[in-house]
């Protein structure tokens, strides 16, 4: 069972040790996938290659990805002069100088900063270097990621386990009060027609059948099997690597919360009440936690 939440960080260099990816990755809750790369523009033609390889791995979260390019003889980002821009601008200043007659000298510095003088060399993405060493980058911060995921991942997991046992002891607690609900119901209602005076025979067969089927109106043993169910389900799901495990423990915790709001409804007492408002408590706790599982 992993975390939603994590960071990663991965690097990798070319062959020549010239040219290297720094690869960063973080990762938050989100109910689908959702990725956002980050990537120089030179560097752009291998987005999809990227999202492919994270996609592999990571089936929920919304992550950020932030690749850099770095090296001292980066042959990804060496600038170029061009030519063309350059010598036209020369030509236009010596131009102006000569109809109005200004004095000064021009010089480089005055140029390269002009919008077109310099600019980024394009990457030729057929070298097949690039995408390797890229994709290399991305595993190694995707490794990191998956391991942080994993790890919060299990400490959530020691929590999980440790609210089940008290929903467990608490429906534990709640059974046998229940169990003799419909009988003590049913004493209730026959004592209340009884000092009620009505005039009707207390004996009757169809008045002790309406009293039964009344009674068993509080009968909460359904709900009591499925809650134990789903508390198996949910032990499952947990201690087993299931790959979305997420979507099927917060469709777990809704069932959960139905079986138990159907129980207080039907089986309303001074001693149950209580423990029904505890097992919600505990019940939310978990929900709140479920919302980070990938």
């Amino acid at each position: 069972m992993k975390s939603m939440t994590g960071f990663g960080r991965g690097s990798a260099a070319s062959a020549d040790g010239q040219t290297g990816f720094v690869v960063e990755i973080s990762s938050i809750n989100r109910k689908q996938l959702e990725i956002r790369i980050n990537l120089p523009r030179e560097l752009s033609v291998f987005e999809p290659a990227v999202r492919s390889a994270i996609a592999a791995q990571v089936s929920r979260g919304s992550l950020a990805v932030r690749v850099i390019t770095e090296g001292e003889n980066n042959v990804l980002s060496v600038p170029k002069v061009n030519r063309a821009v350059l010598t036209g601008l020369v030509e236009q200043f010596k131009r102006i100088q000569e109809k109005t007659g200004l004095p000064g000298q021009l010089e480089i510095q005055h140029l390269i900063g002009l919008p077109g003088v310099i600019e980024e060399s394009p990457v030729d993405a057929s070298q097949p270097w690039i995408e390797e060493t890229l994709l290399k980058a991305v595993e190694t911060a995707l490794d990191s990621l998956v391991a942080m995921r994993s790890a919060e991942g299990k400490s959530i997991e020691e929590d999980f386990i440790c609210r089940l046992n008290q929903l467990e002891e608490l429906v534990d607690r709640i059974d046998p009060i229940a169990a003799g609900l419909p009988h003590a119901m049913r004493d209730r209602m026959y004592e209340k027609l009884k000092n009620a005076d009505f005039g009707i025979e207390l004996d009757d067969e169809r008045l002790l059948k309406e009293l039964v089927i009344y009674s068993d109106k509080s009968d909460v043993t359904e709900e009591l099997i499925r809650l134990r169910s789903h508390f198996a389900q949910f032990h499952k799901f947990i201690q087993t690597d299931h790959p979305q495990a997420g979507r099927s423990l917060d469709f777990l915790v809704q069932e959960i919360f139905r079986e138990i709001t159907t129980l207080g409804n039907k089986a309303s007492c001074s001693e149950i009440t209580p423990l029904v408002v505890a097992f919600k408590s505990e019940l939310e706790k978990i929900r709140e936690q479920v919302q980070n599982i990938e």
